[in-house]
């Protein structure tokens, strides 16, 4: 059973290492499919920080993850289709974009799951580049996830 997900994965985390780890618990083979730096900006303010290739690198070296893929346009079907995906886990945050139904509507067809998972509250890549702008502008966290 081959299970997917995506995601942007820029300044690794403990939330997403968590979510790596179940991924691959559901499955035989876990693929991960990074956006590039083109495709988060069609949609987030911000390009990532650390550049594709880079964040490709370090998801591989992690023993939970099977392969990684990256993905050029907002769109996931055709990968889904190359992988012959049989799980694909998403976030609390999808919505129900053109690209979102048509990989959920391809899934369903094929009888593929697609498992919804709640992200770790306690940080994220967006609370991580808070603190370091506010240690580098006021001395002090922003935001409180730093051990």
């Amino acid at each position: 059973m081959t299970v997917y997900t995506v995601g942007t994965f820029d300044l690794l985390h403990v939330g997403h290492l968590a979510l790596l780890e179940y991924c691959k618990t559901l499955g035989d083979t876990f693929v991960v499919g990074v956006a590039s730096d083109e495709v988060v900006g069609s949609y987030k303010r911000n390009i990532p920080v650390i550049p594709l290739q880079q964040r490709m690198e370090m998801l591989k070296a992690l023993k939970c993850v099977d392969d990684v893929v990256s993905y050029e346009t907002l769109e996931y079907v055709s990968n889904c289709e190359k992988l012959d995906v049989d799980i694909f886990v998403i976030g609390e945050d999808w919505g129900s974009e053109p690209h979102n139904i048509a990989v959920e509507e391809y899934l369903k067809s094929k009888g593929a799951k697609i498992i919804q998972v709640t992200y770790n509250p306690l940080t994220s890549s967006t609370k991580i580049k808070q603190n370091v702008i506010a240690q580098i502008h006021e001395g002090k966290y922003l935001v409180n996830n730093v051990s």
